[in-house]
């Protein structure tokens, strides 16, 4: 469900506290009841601290993948998951390394019009898993939903004993 969310990057921001900043913006701004469990997320990516997000135009995206060939980048997802009043965060990074790319192997990616909508301007999913020479943690990460740790996201809480009360149990 699309929420209206600035997604402006803030002055001095890091990436990793902006995905973190906005995933709980759109968490808290989805409408939904209190028995509701709501699931947010935001995904940029990191190249040397600067914020690479979703390209504008073809141009932007051929300078994208231009400026991320032959080295590599973070891939910073943050996932907010809601239950009631209480909204927990957490952000993961995905190292991944990109292929040496030349004009021809852009304008090819770039024809396949999967740049649109991504950030880093690719979509590891699809075709542009031929742009990727590598990738260090993990993959669904960087395919915009990190699923181990949105799951353990949306386990049961666990209710924490005290020790006094623990000594009462045992």
């Amino acid at each position: 469900m699309p929420v209206g969310v600035d997604e402006t990057p803030r002055s001095e921001e890091s990436p990793e506290a902006y995905v973190a900043r906005l995933a709980e913006d759109k968490a808290i701004a989805c409408r939904a009841t209190i028995h509701d469990v709501v699931i947010a997320a935001d995904t940029a990516v990191d190249l040397d601290g600067v914020i690479i997000g979703k390209p504008h135009d073809s141009a932007e995206a051929r300078e994208i993948l231009g400026v991320l060939s032959g080295r590599d980048h973070l891939v910073r997802t943050a996932v907010a998951v809601r239950r009631h009043s209480r909204c927990d965060v957490r952000v993961v990074s995905t190292r991944v390394w990109f292929a040496e790319l030349d004009a021809h192997d852009i304008d090819w990616y770039l024809g396949t019009g999967e740049s649109f909508d991504k950030a880093g301007a690719y979509a590891l999913q699809g075709a542009g898993a031929c742009l990727v020479s590598g990738v260090e943690g993990s993959v669904s990460n960087v395919i915009g939903l990190p699923l181990v740790e949105t799951l353990e996201m949306l386990r049961p809480p666990t209710i924490e004993l005290s020790g006094v009360e623990r000594g009462l149990r045992g």
